[in-house]
């Protein structure tokens, strides 16, 4: 799955502890969501859509190996 959280963030001027506490996860969630480490469950996808105001595939985008 590839993401664009890090774009996001950067669009928003937050860094990955602003993000962390806005949704109640760790800054290392974050930073594991960004390094492609770590798939986030459905409802911390779509907090994090909802925070930017975008759609949650407007973030995360399945890629072929998904």
């Amino acid at each position: 799955m590839k993401n664009t959280v890090h774009v996001q963030r950067a669009i928003h001027k937050m860094t990955q502890a602003d993000l962390s506490v806005a949704i109640g996860v760790s800054r290392q969630t974050i930073n594991s969501i960004e390094k492609n480490r770590y798939v986030p469950s459905t409802v911390l996808a779509l907090k994090i859509a909802q925070l930017f105001k975008v759609a949650v595939e407007d973030v995360f985008e399945l890629d072929e190996n998904d």
